[in-house]
C-alpha cells in the first residue's frame, strides 16, 4: 500500500491537512508529527518528501515514478537523512554527524530534509544539540521528528515545531490492514484483540509463542463450546504450560473472548440464541477481573472451564 493510499484511509484529516499545507507553500521548518506505533507518522514523512522532490506532481500528489520518487523510496537521496535509535538511544554523535554533513557539498541544490524517528529517544545531550540545530540551521531545511511519547520531547524542542497528532487506528482499520497484507480473517481478528498498533499485531505474529497458543486456545474453546468436560482436563495437559507469564495468561483469555464473540456473531446471524455464547463472554471477563487481581491463573483458567461447562 502507497503512503498516500494508507493516508487516505487511515489519517484522512490529517492527510488532507498537510496536503493544502503543501499546495499553498505553507510549510513549517519543523514538525512533530505524535502517535501510537503504526498510526502513519513514517508514511506522511515520505509523503511529504516525495511530494517537495516529485518532477512530476499530479493532483498535489507525487508521481512515485519519476528519479526523486524512486530514489526517496530506496531510501537513496542525497538530500534525505533518515536518523535511527543507535541501540537505545539517539547519541548527540548522531546529531553532530548530520550538522557536518549538513555543511558539506554532497547534498544536492534545493531543501534538506532531516527525519528523525523514535525521537523520544534522545538523549539530553542529543536532545540539547538538535535544539540548536533547530534554532540555526543555516539554509533551506525541514526538520521531522516522529515519536509515540510527546511528553518525553523535551519543551523547548515542541514549541519550535508544528505538532501533529496522529489519530489512534480502529480495530476495524488494523484488521482490515491485516487481511489485505495476507493474514487470515481468524489471526486478524486475535490480533486486533491483543493491540490496536498494526505494526504490533505483524510483530505479535511473529511470535512463535503467537502461533502456538492460538492453536491450544482454539481447543480448548472447542471442547468448552461443546460443553465436553475434556476442557478441565486440558487446562492441566496444554492450558498451564503456555500460560506462564502473566502477560501470556492475559492474552490466552483475550483469544477464548475472542472466539466466543465470533461464535455470538455466527449465531446472531443464523437467528439462533446466543445465550450460552453470551453467559460465557460474562464469565471469561469475570475471570479477567481475577486474573487482574492476582489470583493464580490456574485456578482461574480451572473455575472459569468448570462454570463454562456447567453453569
Amino acid at each position: 500500500m502507497s503512503e498516500q493510499d494508507f493516508l487516505s484511509n487511515h489519517q484522512p484529516l490529517v492527510f488532507s491537512q498537510m496536503k493544502k499545507n503543501v499546495e499553498h507553500g505553507r510549510i513549517a521548518h519543523a514538525y512533530l508529527f505524535e502517535g501510537e506505533q503504526g498510526t502513519g507518522k513514517h508514511q506522511l514523512s515520505l509523503w511529504l518528501a516525495k511530494r517537495l522532490f516529485c518532477q512530476q506532481v499530479r493532483e498535489n500528489n507525487p508521481c512515485e515514478k519519476c528519479a526523486n520518487c524512486r530514489r526517496i523510496a530506496e531510501g537513496e537521496h542525497p538530500n534525505i537523512r533518515v536518523i535511527r535509535p543507535d541501540g537505545q538511544s539517539i547519541k548527540v554523535d548522531q546529531i553532530r554527524q548530520l550538522q557536518q554533513e549538513f555543511t558539506k557539498k554532497g547534498f544536492e541544490k534545493g531543501r534538506q530534509i532531516f527525519v528523525l524517528q523514535e525521537a523520544e529517544k534522545l538523549n539530553t545531550s542529543a536532545a540539547n544539540s538538535l535544539l540548536k540545530f533547530l534554532e540555526e540551521p543555516d539554509g533551506d531545511v525541514l526538520f521531522i521528528l516522529e515519536t509515540q511519547n510527546l511528553g518525553k520531547i523535551i519543551p523547548t524542542i515542541q514549541s519550535r515545531c508544528q505538532i501533529i497528532h496522529f489519530y489512534p487506528l480502529s480495530s476495524e482499520k488494523i484488521k482490515q490492514q491485516l487481511e489485505e497484507n495476507g493474514f487470515s480473517k481468524e489471526n486478524a481478528k486475535l490480533l486486533v484483540s491483543l493491540t490496536n498498533s498494526y505494526q504490533k499485531a505483524v510483530e505479535i505474529s511473529q511470535d512463535e509463542w503467537f502461533n502456538c497458543a492460538k492453536d491450544v486456545v482454539l481447543k480448548w474453546f472447542n471442547y468448552l463450546n461443546k460443553k465436553d468436560s475434556q476442557a478441565f482436563v486440558y487446562v492441566q495437559k496444554n492450558l498451564l504450560a503456555i500460560g506462564k507469564e502473566k502477560e501470556q495468561q492475559q492474552r490466552i483469555l483475550l483469544f477464548l473472548l475472542t472466539l466466543f464473540q465470533e461464535r455470538r456473531d455466527e449465531q446472531l446471524q443464523a437467528q439462533l440464541s446466543v445465550l450460552s455464547s453470551n453467559q460465557a463472554m460474562e464469565l471469561i471477563l469475570q475471570a479477567q477481573k481475577k486474573l487482574a487481581a492476582n489470583v493464580s491463573f490456574q485456578n482461574v483458567v480451572e473455575q472459569l472451564s468448570l462454570r463454562i461447562l456447567f453453569d
